[in-house]
């Protein structure tokens, strides 16, 4: 079964909703594929302005973070009805800011998983190891321990809609590079995971993204690695690239 290519961008922190606009309307042509699925994730305040910009494009609309809970007193937060109703189909969860920087650990993130597919919203879920882990050798282990917490009470079927995303941490900003081989041992190496904590259907299914700045040519060659999590790079025109390695 051929899977189908995901190219989704993660913008961050970044882009007034002005400037949000201004970036559709440059990017409008350069990532038409529609042999691709491509993803804007945006911060919560650009997601009314870019369902707009979008519209009649192949581009689908993602969000960046959300709560579990579907309305209430939560200051500060935004719910999956409120995500869906707005238009957003794909959400970032997991990813290693939000768990570094945030601190948001599996048992959350597992709770994310299941009330993202409850609403109807497709997870973008993030895994990967830090440069102590991945020099200590035990960056297996870890990765195959996030992926069964926090696929933790999700069907097959779930699964098999799923998007994951590797972020080898240990190569984001810190000038060390990983290299295609590396990361598709890694895809691999979930993807097997997968098949021992499902089945084989299910792991041939499910779309596993490299996270983080890709040779996307080489990368997009191998195969276990169906597309990218892009950051920097989907804030300019090189994203057209990418999406049409």
């Amino acid at each position: 079964m051929a899977r189908r290519r995901i190219i989704a961008g993660n913008w961050k922190m970044n882009m007034t909703p002005s400037q949000a606009v201004e970036l559709c309307a440059t990017l409008k042509d350069l990532v038409k594929n529609d042999a691709v699925d491509v993803v804007y994730c945006v911060p919560a305040i650009d997601i009314v302005p870019v369902a707009e910009a979008i519209k009649g494009t192949n581009v689908n609309l993602g969000a960046e973070n959300f709560y579990i809970e579907d309305k209430g007193a939560f200051t500060g937060e935004i719910s999956a009805p409120m995500l869906k109703d707005a238009g957003v189909k794909y959400i970032i969860i997991g990813h290693s800011e939000r768990r570094d920087i945030f601190g948001e650990n599996d048992i959350l993130i597992n709770q994310k998983v299941k009330k993202a597919f409850a609403s109807g919203l497709t997870p973008i879920l993030c895994c990967g190891e830090s440069l102590a882990l991945r020099e200590a050798g035990t960056y297996t282990e870890w990765i195959k321990r996030q992926i069964s917490w926090d696929l933790e009470g999700v069907t097959a079927d779930q699964v098999k809609e799923l998007v994951i995303a590797y972020e080898p941490i240990w190569a984001i900003g810190t000038g060390k590079t990983a290299t295609a081989d590396q990361a598709q041992e890694v895809c691999k190496l979930i993807r097997d995971h997968i098949a021992e904590m499902y089945d084989a259907a299910t792991a041939e299914a499910v779309r596993i993204q490299y996270g983080g700045s890709m040779n996307a040519a080489e990368l997009l060659s191998k195969p276990d690695i169906d597309g990218g999590l892009i950051g920097g790079a989907s804030l300019k025109a090189d994203f057209g690239q990418i999406v049409n390695a």
